[in-house]
């Protein structure tokens, strides 16, 4: 009786194993990994609205070129999709494609390297 019960111990056991490496593994990569959705028209006409995106946690110092997501410094709940146009330091100036239709670092400022979550992987050549 008492090997039944270790039988079939070992066998849920060893069947929930690939289930929880499934979580587990698709919990590292939300941390790491984001997709996103275009809204507005700031970015345009490098990405559309409604356009689906692929962006990565922030690995690295952000360059010149970068398309980023940062918090709006004025409204901490919303997200801004922007790119770096020049570097003061540890500071980004960030600009949107569209420059008519954007609220960019004109308005708020430069923002700190630090603040910056995402770095959007290259969509287009």
């Amino acid at each position: 009786m008492v090997r039944t019960r270790t039988k079939r111990f070992l066998i849920t056991k060893v069947s929930q194993t690939p289930r929880i490496a499934f979580i587990f593994v698709a919990g590292l990569v939300e941390l790491f990994i984001r997709r996103l959705s275009v809204e507005g028209t700031s970015m345009m006409p490098t990405y559309a609205p409604g356009e689906r995106l692929t962006a990565l946690r922030r690995w690295r110092k952000v360059r010149v070129g970068d398309v980023v997501v940062v918090r709006d410094p004025r409204e901490p709940s919303r997200w801004l999709l922007k790119r770096c146009v020049a570097r003061d330091g540890a500071r980004l100036d960030l600009r949107g494609d569209n420059t008519a239709a954007s609220t960019d670092s004109r308005d708020f400022g430069l923002v700190a390297s630090r603040d910056v979550a995402w770095l959007v992987l290259k969509q287009r050549v």
